[in-house]
């Protein structure tokens, strides 16, 4: 087992779980979620909803403001495709049937 810890497939595998147990553990013992506090599936679903929402909001609060406009994302396969091949590429899929 040891060996098998070793490998690099399963290092990237337990980076994963470990990214969402941290999540998880948050939920639980952070913010309440051992225990509903509302009867019945779509409440207990709206509940775990909000809470997540939540979660995010309180995580995007705590990263610092980027200055300036973030750099655009590097082109798709396909993009760069029509440009080699001379296409001209739309600006937004709405005008695609026009």
């Amino acid at each position: 087992m040891r060996a098998e810890q070793q490998t690099p497939d399963w290092k990237a595998r337990y980076a994963v779980r470990s990214g969402v147990e941290g999540t998880i553990n948050e939920f639980a013992h952070g913010h309440g979620m051992r225990h509903c506090r509302y009867r019945g599936q779509p409440k207990a679903h709206l509940q775990h909803v909000l809470t997540a929402i939540a979660v995010n909001i309180e995580r995007l609060s705590s990263q610092p403001a980027t200055e300036g406009p973030s750099s655009p994302r590097p082109p798709t396969a396909f993009q760069t495709f029509l440009d080699q091949h001379r296409i001209p590429r739309s600006k937004t899929w709405r005008t695609l049937g026009s």
